[in-house]
């Protein structure tokens, strides 16, 4: 019996049958120290109004992630704490689950990420405007930072349009050593082949049917689709690339990342003093002739960029590098 209880008990013990409070406390056994017992602690008003504020704003978080928040404004509040008010105000986040299926899969042996832009993973999601149409949301993760380096959304994203994607992150932080993918048309055509080939950028397949293989951009798909996709009605292709653009960069500089130590990715490359990652193809430092015009990755497909890669797709083998024989990885030409 909970504190509370025998205090209830004893209440009702001398109200019911005219006890006083020593008889009372005695057949009930509780102290009377414990029944005149008043709380001290302070009124967790503000503090519940701030966490239903945000809340309200951040609906699929934790209590953990908006505990930051609650300190972010100055509130030194224990986490405890913060867990007992979370739950009192109802405010637990209820899971979506799928049903889940017992498969064998075969371990893959994977590098761990060392560095900014050692490995990258790329991914799509599909969803729908409220008219029914659907469309196409592209996802690019940096696996070490965490960072969110693009979040494309339209109709059609063909592999072109995919490069070019690649190609306007890249002129900003450099090429990736490696970069993840699975086993998708715009992932296996002839054009994102060269592209890599021409930057000495590793395209590294995951088995066919076997998405835990990638389970980085796996997760952030997880969270686009959550935290993203399932809180918006989109009226309009370009009311959903307004948005997604919005969370792309709260995800970089706002939310905290457990695996980050519930650090922003930005905090966390802020952290490691590293002006430029160690290594890092600059597009500017490549030899003349080499480079490929990035255009703007807000315009549609289409319109004269079926040339951009044909003279770099008919291109050799791509070498096989000193560190990816280390490691076991070779690239997948396509023929």
């Amino acid at each position: 019996m909970t504190p509370a209880a025998r205090r209830e008990a004893v209440r009702w013990t001398g109200e019911t049958y005219g006890l006083s409070e020593r008889r009372a406390c005695r057949l009930v056994g509780g102290a009377r120290a414990m029944v005149r017992y008043r709380s001290r602690r302070p009124a967790d008003d503000a503090l519940r109004d701030r966490l239903v504020a945000f809340a309200a704003v951040r609906r699929r978080w934790g209590y953990r992630r908006l505990a930051i928040l609650v300190r972010r404004e100055g509130m030194r509040v224990n986490l405890k704490r913060i867990y007992r008010v979370y739950r009192a105000a109802g405010l637990t986040v209820r899971r979506r689950q799928k049903k889940l299926r017992a498969v064998a899969r075969p371990v893959q042996p994977a590098l761990t990420p060392t560095s900014r832009n050692h490995w990258w993973a790329m991914d799509f999601l599909r969803d729908a405007l409220a008219t029914g149409r659907g469309f196409r949301v592209f996802t690019l993760e940096d696996l070490f930072s965490r960072e969110a380096l693009a979040l494309e959304i339209d109709f059609s994203l063909p592999a072109l349009r995919v490069i070019r994607v690649l190609e306007a992150v890249a002129a900003g932080r450099g090429y990736p050593s490696y970069l993840r993918v699975d086993n998708g048309p715009e992932f296996i055509s002839q054009a994102l082949d060269a592209w890599a080939y021409q930057h000495a950028v590793q395209l590294v397949f995951i088995d066919p049917g076997k998405p835990i293989q990638n389970a980085h951009v796996e997760s952030f798909n997880g969270k686009v689709r959550d935290e993203f996709l399932n809180e918006h009605w989109f009226m309009s292709i370009q009311e959903a690339q307004i948005l997604g653009e919005a969370f792309r960069v709260d995800f970089n500089t706002v939310r905290p990342h457990s695996s980050l130590k519930y650090l922003t990715p930005l905090e966390f490359v802020r952290s490691l003093a590293e002006p430029d990652p160690p290594g890092a193809r600059r597009s500017d430092d490549r030899q003349a002739g080499q480079g490929v015009a990035s255009p703007s990755i807000t315009s549609s497909s289409g319109g004269g960029t079926d040339q951009l890669f044909t003279a770099v797709a008919s291109s050799p083998a791509a070498p096989v590098r000193p560190q990816d024989q280390e490691h076991g990885l070779t690239t997948a030409r396509v023929t």
